[in-house]
């Protein structure tokens, strides 16, 4: 299954250049023979991230991958804009996460990252560092294949 994803970081301070989280994803996601449609930087804004995030909806993707904006700062909104346009979380992604993620450090219990629905679309936020984002994508990359299935109306494989 070729699952297309739409890759968003967030972040007032780096461009598309400097996003190594988000390349990093990239790499990944082609790794696993899969597409990636989108890859954008946009500021630490609810309606910004929000606009990006359905703008991948729009282009097709099956999975948005949100990189940054997760954490305690008062400027960190990913978890509200994802809020903002999505119809249902999927608690038990970023529960994953955070679980894996405690394995390698105990500041993943510091993390407000949300995966939740917008449609047919799974959207998932990840941590903003090259390091953290990969390692979160360790712990659960590998259900996409069947969440997107789910999604599609296809039924438990």
């Amino acid at each position: 299954m070729d699952i297309k994803f739409g890759i968003v970081t967030c972040s007032s301070t780096r461009s598309i250049d400097e996003d190594t989280a988000g390349a990093r994803l990239e790499e990944l996601i082609a790794e696993q023979g899969w597409t990636t449609l989108s890859r954008v930087v946009v500021k630490d804004d609810v309606d910004t991230i929000a606009d990006a995030i359905v703008a991948c909806c729009d282009v097709g993707a099956d999975v948005v991958l949100t990189c940054g904006g997760s954490g305690l700062s008062l400027a960190d909104v990913t978890p509200e804009a994802t809020r903002k346009v999505c119809d249902r979380e999927v608690p038990g992604i970023a529960e994953a996460m955070r679980a894996y993620s405690m394995t390698k450090t105990h500041r993943a219990m510091l993390s407000r990252a949300i995966a939740a629905q917008r449609g047919r679309v799974l959207v998932v936020n990840l941590p903003g560092s090259k390091k953290a984002a990969e390692e979160n994508w360790e712990g659960v990359y590998d259900q996409f294949d069947h969440a997107v299935s789910m999604m599609a109306g296809e039924g438990h494989a």
